[in-house]
C-alpha cells in the first residue's frame, strides 16, 4: 500500500491530504461532530463505501458527511482525497 498523507493547517480550517495510487484503500471509520469533515476529490476516481453501501466519485465531487456516518475510500486509479473541518480550538 502507498497511501499518503500530509496534514495541513489554515486560518479557521485544518485538514489532511490523501494521495492514493490505484488499489490503495483508507479503511473505513467514522467521526464525532467535533472531528466530521467534507471531502473534496480533487483527482482520479475512487469508491466511497460504507456500511451496506458504495458509490463512485471522482474529481470535482465533494462529500458532505453526517457525523457519526461510516466512510471509507478505494482508488480506481490515482487519486487525491483533500478532508477539510473546523480548526480544533
Amino acid at each position: 500500500m502507498s497511501l499518503r498523507s500530509l496534514v495541513l493547517a489554515t486560518g479557521g480550517l485544518a485538514g489532511v491530504i490523501y494521495d492514493f495510487e490505484g488499489g490503495d484503500e483508507l479503511e473505513p471509520h467514522a467521526h464525532d461532530v467535533a472531528d466530521n469533515h467534507i471531502t473534496v476529490v480533487a483527482r482520479g476516481t475512487l469508491v466511497a463505501f460504507g456500511n451496506g453501501w458504495e458509490r463512485m466519485v471522482e474529481a470535482g465531487m465533494v462529500l458532505d458527511w453526517a457525523p457519526g456516518q461510516v466512510h471509507g475510500f478505494r482508488a480506481m486509479e490515482d487519486a487525491r482525497i483533500i478532508n477539510i473541518r473546523k480548526a480544533m480550538a
